[in-house]
Formats: structure tokens, sequence, C-alpha cells
């Protein structure tokens, strides 16, 4: 069975995407993973928040498959990488609500829209809106 990871939106600690990077690897790891996202493991938003977080996907990978609450993974994250404060949160959570509008995305989130038939909706303004859609979260 094909399995979608959590959207986008969902935060651990009031980090955004960090539990769907995880979701996406315990699924691939127990072969649920829609196959679809295979290719993309550790690259796009994931890459992002490995970077940012300043840690190595392939060592968080390890660590995930280890065991533990995402909480855990992301102390373990500060532990190896930086810490984060609040302003570090709010501009990661900022940026990643906010790709796709109005920036250097917004082609890439236009194609997305087409590819899905959905070119009109005004409500689709962000590639978090797009993934919620494409994974039917949103309709």
């Amino acid at each position: 069975m094909s399995t979608y990871p959590k959207s986008p939106r969902e935060m651990t600690s009031g980090m955004m995407y960090f539990p769907r990077m995880l979701d996406k690897i315990r699924l691939h790891a127990r072969g649920e993973l829609t196959e679809d996202y295979h290719a993309n493991l550790g690259e796009g938003f994931d890459k992002r928040c490995v970077g940012f977080l300043r840690v190595n996907y392939p060592e968080l990978r390890e660590r995930v498959l280890a065991g533990g609450t995402n909480e855990e993974i992301l102390e373990w994250c500060f532990e190896k990488g930086r810490q984060l404060n609040d302003d570090d949160r709010l501009i990661w959570n900022h940026f990643i609500s906010k790709f796709g509008w109005n920036d250097f995305a917004t082609a890439r989130l236009e194609e997305l829209k087409q590819k899905h038939g959905v070119s009109h909706r005004t409500d689709i303004v962000t590639i978090a809106d797009a993934i919620d859609l494409d994974e039917k979260r949103k309709s």
C-alpha cells in the first residue's frame, strides 16, 4: 500500500515541514511511500530543511530509522547541527508556508496547477497548497 506523507504544514516543536520529512523516511523504509517520492528523498524541501538545521541527510535517515519521536529527532538535529531560536523558526516557517507565492518558484507552482487542471483556482497560491491538493488533503 502506498501512502502520502504528512502535510508540509504540520509542525514539530514549532517547526513546519520537519514531520513530513521524517514521515517520508519512515514510510519509505516500510515500503509504503508513494513511488513518485522515491527519487526526491533528501532533495527539494528535505535538502533545504537539513541545510537549515546543518545536519547531513544520510545521518538523519539513520537516526530516524533507529527510532524515537519527532521531538527527540529534532533535538538530535540541534545537537548535531545547530539550535534554532524563535526567530529561526519564524523565518523557516514563513519560507515553507509562502514558497511559490510571488517568488522564484511561482512558475513551478503554475506548472503544478496546470498539471492538476486547477489553473483557475485562486486558493492554490503556494507549493504547500499544491502539495496538499495533490495529496488529497485539499479539494
